[in-house]
């Protein structure tokens, strides 16, 4: 397996490596995945997969646990390079996960500029923590911090390093209700103020019709479906055509829809 640079993109090969195609630089994607393929053991979790994510767009990843959400994620965030197949994603990318992994012997600003090169540069972190709203936390320690603060912390953590693309690994699972909403409001705000590209993995179908662009359902590792949302912003969860893209999806989940709003 090799890595390489190309048209300022991580390119990773491994295991027999296929050419990329030449393409104008119009239409380079921020993600580009081509028979992906990743075995645990002898279970195949993806099968051959192939992917694309366009630069700003936002792209919502559904299905049940275990079909190979979060290992796609931690590929396209080189945090598994154990695969077969051709991934190209942006140099500069960013991950936020469920649990918001702060180190708690730092102060929050100090969390947010951790593992950036050079000196830690407060004005930085309060910059990116002012944009999260909460700036007014910035010295204080992540043990007295809210879930939501935590989380407006990791995702501050992501945006302070100016990503291409945005990996969102179920980001608001853990949150309460109320801050769950505010949570997904807010990374709406942030998509459209930065522009990257947005890859979010979740459970939760009505989340993945509020924020995404594209909706892809993965059963047993290949994507089985794929829905554009072209619904107009702010989406509204009372508008029928959203009641009915929610109920296409659910019913690619296998749940039958009016009775649940997650899978």
């Amino acid at each position: 397996m090799a890595a390489s640079l190309q048209r300022n993109l991580n390119v990773v090969e491994a295991a027999a490596p296929q050419t990329a195609p030449k393409q104008s630089k119009a239409a380079v994607p921020a993600v580009r995945v081509r028979g992906l393929t990743r075995r645990f053991g002898e279970r195949e979790v993806l099968k051959n997969l192939d992917v694309d994510i366009a630069p700003g767009e936002f792209v919502a990843l559904l299905g049940a646990s275990g079909c190979g959400k979060s290992t796609l994620l931690r590929i396209l965030a080189d945090l598994d390079r154990e695969m077969v197949g051709h991934v190209e994603v942006p140099v500069r990318r960013a991950v936020a996960f469920q649990a918001p992994r702060l180190m708690p012997w730092k102060k929050v600003w100090r969390n947010v500029v951790l593992g950036l090169p050079g000196r830690a540069d407060k004005a930085r972190a309060l910059a990116a923590l002012e944009e999260v709203g909460i700036g007014h936390r910035a010295d204080v320690w992540p043990k007295v911090l809210s879930g939501g603060e935590a989380q407006r912390t990791s995702l501050a953590r992501a945006l302070v390093r100016e990503p291409d693309l945005l990996l969102l690994d179920e980001p608001f699972a853990a949150l309460d209700a109320l801050t769950r909403i505010k949570a997904q409001d807010l990374v709406g705000e942030l998509w459209q103020r930065h522009g990257c590209a947005i890859l979010l993995v979740t459970h939760d179908v009505e989340e993945a019709v509020l924020l995404a662009d594209r909706v892809l359902v993965m059963k047993d590792g290949i994507i089985a479906h794929e829905e554009r949302i072209d619904l107009p912003r702010p989406r509204d969860v009372a508008d029928p055509h959203f009641a009915r893209i929610r109920g296409s999806l659910l019913d690619w989940l296998g749940v039958r829809h009016g009775t649940h709003g997650n899978a």
